[in-house]
């Protein structure tokens, strides 16, 4: 149903994205578009440490210490999988970079400093490990083959499989180099969905015949907030957009029918979360309502350099909200299934800050790669895993520097995080999740002093190190798998559900047909085809996915690497 308003409850990516192709597709006015929100970054974050501390989230946990930088989290790019992201990056001009498009600037950066991981792996006594070799066995490459062979018709024989269950006759596989990759490039673990892993490896196939080196990774010339989300911004309000932020929308108000099946939003309930005081909007019959209908980023909390992370134990404000509305309709999904179980999606990561580049340098000369080309992770002395193997530790992303545009030139950021925050650091006798941003440090100086190569060792400047730290900033994320979580095809509510008369579903808690999650293609997309539909715009005109998963070169490219 062709829509002339629209409301949308969240501005992260997605509906920042459905706004814009509201605009540019659909020609509405900026002054149709109405957001209500906690925030305005949702999951692509990035800001002095200050500017968080007062959000939602953090108000109840106050910090001592608010300097440096702070982003929860980040993710890498890929242009020959994100086209929708870049299609909406070249609509948009850039927030840093005069004359040129979101777009234009992130691959003139990218351009100038490309991606080639030459330490992607690393462990004691060993140093730098030879990744390319994916260390698979002829029932890993099968296994693996029956994965990317499956048809999207036979996707529903995943459902409810874990990529433990999936391998279960071969716990050899999460021995190897390929899996260690695989999880901490894309943050996967054993209890993950093999539905989603599946779909990560027909669209990423390719990555697979280079992830050694992550040359097909491409980033941002900032960090993620001013890079992607500010651009989006900036276009909004100057297209007269509202961004009504500090608002919690806690509640629906459904039109009644006789069969209970039609989906018609007739008012929202908020909470204004600076005063506390109760709102409501009604929504009209020419509105339609955008709901990013889960966060990874929701209940997460900050520690500073002596604190850790406090455990916030809020089930999420947009899942709430989607459980809510789950209550009245039976074809919207299961949100229990990806926040009800922290086991399976919890982080912790950190961003560390200096007001030299001591250890930017000790990282460089003991991987030996500039920043900007890193993802380094770190595999455990001893087996950790209830398997009996060792795994990852921890893993660090050094970025090029500056990597936000008020850091000065001799400060440094380093962003790292720990993938299972209840296992023990091997340096600092405690949980990662109970360690505060100076025991983080130390464990990261411990785990670079075991590969370090010589002949001067950096645990020698351990106290140097220490002294140069600005801030370091754990960030406890509850939710930040959420989306890889176990489930089934039926556990996500698409974009338009059936019977919906104004209610679309936005960002990575959506079913779309044969889009992996986790990534900023499947946010624009779904803000792109909730776009589409209520402004009345052919489908024909969505991005034309790539089918790397077709590709007969692609493919055998893939397969000479299994034997690698």
């Amino acid at each position: 149903m062709i829509k002339d308003k629209a409301i949308m409850i969240g501005a992260g990516l997605a509906n920042m994205a459905a706004a814009v192709y509201l605009i540019q597709e659909g020609h509405w006015k900026g002054t149709q578009i109405t957001f209500y929100s906690l925030d305005d970054h949702g999951s692509n974050d990035g800001a002095e440490t200050a500017a968080m501390t007062d959000e939602y989230w953090n108000k109840n946990h106050p910090l001592e210490n608010q300097r440096g930088y702070v982003a929860r989290g980040g993710r890498m790019l890929n242009y020959r999988t994100y086209v929708d992201l870049m299609d909406l990056l070249g609509r948009i001009p850039s927030a840093t970079e005069v004359g040129m498009t979101a777009a234009e600037d992130t691959r003139d950066f990218d351009a100038r400093h490309q991606t080639f991981d030459k330490a992607r792996l690393l462990e004691g006594k060993k140093g730098i490990l030879d990744a390319g070799k994916l260390g698979l066995n002829n029932k890993d490459r099968y296994l693996l083959t029956k994965l990317i062979m499956m048809p999207d018709s036979k996707e529903e024989e995943l459902d409810n499989v874990s990529i433990a269950d999936y391998f279960e006759n071969d716990p050899h596989i999460f021995t190897t180099n390929f899996w260690f990759m695989w999880e901490t490039t894309f943050a996967f673990r054993t209890q993950s969905s093999a539905q989603e892993l599946r779909r990560y490896m027909h669209q990423m196939i390719y990555e697979f015949t280079q992830i050694e080196h992550l040359v097909g990774v491409n980033r941002t010339r900032y960090n993620q907030y001013e890079s992607i989300m500010l651009p989006l911004i900036n276009y909004l309000k100057e297209q007269g957009c509202k961004l009504i932020l500090n608002r919690r929308v806690t509640d629906w108000k459904f039109k009644e029918t006789a069969m209970q099946d039609e989906i018609t939003v007739t008012g929202l309930k908020m909470q204004n979360t600076l005063t506390g005081e109760e709102e409501s909007v009604e929504v009209d019959d020419q509105t339609a309502v955008f709901f990013t209908n889960g966060s990874i980023t929701d209940s997460a909390t900050l520690g500073d350099y002596t604190q850790p992370a406090v455990e916030n134990a809020d089930y999420g404000a947009a899942a709430s909200l989607w459980k809510k509305a789950t209550e009245h309709f039976y074809n919207l999904g299961n949100p229990d299934k990806f926040f009800a179980d922290r086991n399976a999606s919890e982080w912790v990561s950190f961003t560390l800050t200096t007001k030299n580049h001591l250890l930017l340098n000790e990282i460089t000369r003991i991987t030996t790669q500039l920043p900007g080309n890193a993802l380094n992770s770190f595999i455990s002395t001893m087996p950790i895993t209830p398997l009996g193997h060792k795994d990852v530790n921890m893993s660090i992303v050094v970025h090029h520097q500056p990597h936000f545009t008020t850091q000065k030139s001799n400060e440094t950021v380093i962003w790292g995080y720990f993938l299972y925050p209840r296992r023990k650091g091997e340096f600092v006798d405690k949980q990662y999740i109970k360690m505060n941003g100076k025991e983080m440090i130390l464990e990261l100086i411990g785990q670079l002093a075991k590969v370090d190569p010589g002949p001067l060792n950096i645990m020698d400047k351990k106290e140097a190190i220490l002294n140069s730290v600005i801030n370091c900033i754990p960030v406890y994320m509850p939710y930040a798998s959420a989306l890889f979580n176990n489930r089934a095809k039926a556990d996500r509510p698409e974009v338009i559900p059936v019977h919906s008369t104004n209610l679309a579903f936005t960002g990575e808690f959506v079913e779309q047909p044969y889009q992996m999650i986790f990534t900023e293609q499947s946010a624009v997309r779904s803000g792109e085809i909730a776009a589409f539909h209520f402004a009345g715009v052919s489908m024909d005109k969505l991005v034309k996915t790539p089918r790397y998963d077709k590709d007969p070169v692609t493919l055998a490219k893939a397969t000479k690497k299994m034997f690698s």
